[in-house]
């Protein structure tokens, strides 16, 4: 990879963003690698994905505790003994290891290419238990290690007892002539705190003095033997633990290759949570990687200024491979961190880091990135600003081929207004003649003519907000943008009458030029406004549909229960009946005298009108007759019968056809419906049609949504009286009324209406945004 693509494009900073989010060496010693191929690069994708779905499900991969081995590992391969705290540490890798592999082993269904990529020797667990056996935490053999080992200490405390039993014994005894009462070592031997001047009367050896001199630090010389035994005793234990240890070294040097491969193995682990908790941090996603050289990003992101913590602005930004993206607009508008955004998301994929970006982006392949970013001015090389950038362009120029990302930020700049605008556009034309995808910033007019006339190249701009005389970050694709450099030189501070000077002085064409471009800006926020409020149109069509199917569900549950409560209470009537059936029949069979067999056959008789009372209501509700549509809508005169849908009934046409609408009148009830609305009538009276209507019987569920839109304000007032009367008697509690917006006359007639109501309506408000916002009213019923 170009070395100044990567410094142009901060790719350092990225990198340390993922390292710093590492848990083990890699976080100080490792770097993020670039793949070279197409399946090198698929493959890291694939795997940092594994890991943030691990992480999704709350099970992230297991990397704690890794040390960095690599030290140890040079001294192994050069055939060096491992001290006890440097095998510690390969068992702390081992132990590490074998956690990995145990997990990778529980999840290798849901992470197959990671178990791939993470595959470990399972023979590095005989390893492991080995060291575990010999080797405390700090790095200290176990007495256990050898019978031989255990003999020595063993001899080597023994003799260590017996002598500071016998120092103990002279700090008694010769106290007199003792600094102090305590003993302690100097050069590996057992020594007391003498007076100077007493020395002479203590027999031993010196071993040395304190700093003021006045004491003096003797070994004892009836001590001297006992020392001598416990030297020779720990030089033999050491020369032991020397011998296990070295064993121990030459089992771990056994498997170095295996060792080495675990190392790389914990690393790449380390490496993949890592990327993934940058993809959660950055809200990322990993993408499909694409063989063709293609970069198609959705509401995208720059990774580093997300990091930094501030608000980011989302931008479109398509380039691909023989065609270029031409950025224009005002300086600081964020043309060239659109330039990085690019250049970064090729890197990231080769890296398999997840993009800061929406669903539905695009990414493939890049061999290589080139740059001509920033200031390359050098006084050491004799190289001007314009001579820098000529230089690094003829080196783009060399290099650039299909599968090249080039990005060039305002290019052929400090030069010749006219001849820069025509070497860069013969510049763009050659990178796009050979095959590389290319984005370039520019105020040049004739580059951005070239978006315009050439289809391999297309325009972008980034805004500015001439109210506020600031740019607004957003880049518009298809549209030139304005340099606005009169308007940023007046924010900056130019004195206004220079400002206006130096528009006098513009060329007619230069200010043609502004204007048209003006007028397409105007255009397309015009159109982008539209499409905002379509799709929020959308989105309240969306929420009142889902609310009427909430209505609609619940309204199915009631009539449920309450089929079900009558269904029992007619069973408890049928059985009371029945109870009382049998009662009278005995009565009957045991009457005395005729007046009371008279009285019981009088019980008889109401029994039975009770049990037709059941049998009545038994009877299953007709359902409603399925209504035929009209063959000859346009053939309707004045009082022809139809079934109007929206009103659940029929009416009498009282006027039109005309511009597709009839009036129709249903009782007190008039207004113009639609002719789609209209049916054919069905049969028998109106009383027998509207009968299962009743509140006590329902023969179909009224619906808790009407809408009025597109109705005169009389109609609707008239249509939603109607429609309150059948859910209030319905029973409904909560009903939704469709307005829209508008200019707000009819949704002020309707609320007018509902503040009359106050009989059965307990109040009303506007929807919320998931209702469809005031686009509805929400009513409440008593």
């Amino acid at each position: 990879m170009d070395q100044k693509a990567l410094d142009d494009l901060e790719w350092a900073r990225l990198e340390r963003a993922v390292l710093d989010r590492c848990r083990g060496p890699m976080r100080t010693n490792g770097h993020v690698p670039l793949a070279t191929t197409f399946e090198g690069a698929e493959i890291a994708l694939a795997e940092t994905l594994e890991a943030m779905e691990l992480d999704a499900a709350g099970t992230p991969l297991i990397i704690e505790g890794v040390p960095d081995l690599r030290p140890i590992v040079a001294r192994l391969s050069r055939m060096g003994a491992l001290d006890g705290p440097a095998l510690v540490q390969v068992k702390r890798a081992l132990s590490a290891a074998r956690v990995l592999r145990q997990f990778l082993t529980r999840h290798r269904a849901y992470c197959p290419r990671l178990y791939a990529a993470c595959a470990l020797d399972p023979t590095l667990d005989a390893v492991l238990d080995e060291l575990s056996r010999h080797l405390d935490e700090d790095g200290t053999l176990f007495d256990h290690a050898s019978v031989e080992l255990r003999r020595l200490r063993t001899e080597t405390a023994n003799l260590r007892a017996r002598l500071l039993a016998k120092l103990e014994e002279i700090l008694v005894k010769r106290a007199d002539i003792l600094q102090d009462s305590f003993y302690t070592l100097r050069e590996g031997r057992y020594v007391v705190p003498v007076r100077r001047d007493a020395h002479e009367r203590f027999e031993g050896i010196v071993h040395g003095t304190s700093s003021t001199g006045a004491t003096l630090f003797v070994e004892p010389r009836e001590l001297i033997a006992q020392g001598n035994r416990l030297k020779m005793a720990q030089a033999e234990q050491e020369r032991e633990e020397a011998r296990i240890l070295a064993e121990l070294s030459d089992h771990v040097r056994d498997v170095l290759p295996a060792l080495e491969a675990a190392i790389d193995a914990l690393d790449l682990a380390d490496l993949r949570q890592a990327s993934a908790r940058l993809g959660v941090d950055l809200g990322g996603r990993v993408l499909p990687l694409e063989r063709e050289p293609v970069l198609d990003l959705k509401n995208a992101k720059h990774p580093l200024l997300m990091l930094e913590g501030g608000e980011v602005v989302g931008n479109d930004i398509p380039v691909s491979a023989g065609a270029v993206l031409i950025l224009s607009g005002p300086n600081a508008g964020g043309k060239t961190v659109a330039l990085k955004t690019l250049g970064l998301a090729a890197l990231m994929m080769r890296a398999g880091l997840p993009i800061a970006c929406a669903d539905g982006s695009r990414a493939g392949f890049f061999h290589e990135v080139l740059t001509d970013v920033g200031d390359s001015q050098s006084l050491v090389k004799n190289l001007s600003t314009f001579s820098a950038h000529m230089t690094n362009v003829a080196a783009i120029l060399r290099r650039a081929r299909r599968g090249s990302l080039v990005l060039l930020d305002e290019l052929a700049g400090g030069t010749d207004p006219h001849e820069g605008a025509a070497l860069a556009t013969a510049i763009v034309d050659a990178l796009c003649a050979q095959g590389a995808a290319t984005a370039v910033t520019t105020h040049y007019e004739s580059l951005k003519a070239m978006g315009v006339t050439d289809p391999r190249a297309r325009n972008a701009s980034v805004g500015f907000d001439v109210a506020t005389m600031r740019p607004t970050f957003t880049l518009t694709l298809d549209v030139p943008g304005s340099s606005s450099a009169l308007a940023v030189a007046a924010r900056f501070g130019i004195p206004r009458h220079v400002v206006e000077k130096a528009e006098e002085a513009l060329p007619e064409e230069s200010r043609t030029f502004e204007a048209l471009v003006a007028r397409l800006s105007e255009a397309r926020a015009s159109y982008e406004a539209r499409v905002r409020e379509v799709e929020e149109e959308l989105v309240a069509a969306r929420a009142a549909r889902e609310a009427l199917d909430r209505e609609l569900e619940k309204l199915k549950r009631r009539e449920e229960k309450q089929l079900t409560e009558e269904g029992a209470r007619l069973k408890q009537r049928i059985r009371d009946v029945s109870n009382e059936l049998r009662a009278v029949r005995k009565e009957i069979r045991q009457a005395a005298t005729e007046a009371a067999a008279e009285a019981s056959r009088k019980k008889l008789e109401a029994i039975e009108r009770a049990a037709r009372e059941i049998e009545a209501e038994r009877a299953p509700v007709e359902e409603p007759i399925p209504r035929e549509p009209l063959e000859d809508k346009d053939g309707l005169k004045v009082g022809d019968r139809v079934y109007v849908t929206r009103l659940r009934a029929e009416a009498t046409v009282v006027e039109g056809p005309t511009r597709g609408e009839v009036r129709v009148a249903a009782g007190a009830l008039k207004l113009w419906v639609p002719l789609s609305e209209c049916r054919a009538p069905g049969e028998g009276t109106e009383a027998a049609r509207r009968a299962p209507a009743k509140r006590a019987r329902l023969a179909e569920p009224v619906e808790s949504t009407v809408d009025v839109r597109g109705m005169r304000a009389d109609d609707a007032v008239a249509c939603v009286e109607a429609f309150l009367d059948r859910a209030y008697g319905a029973s409904l509690d909560q009903v939704t009324i469709v307005h829209g917006i508008g200019e707000g006359a009819l949704r002020q007639a309707i609320r007018a209406l509902l503040g009359r109501l106050g009989t059965y309506v307990r109040g009303h408000r506007p929807g919320t945004r998931e209702e469809g916002g005031d686009r509805v009213t929400v009513v409440e019923l008593r």
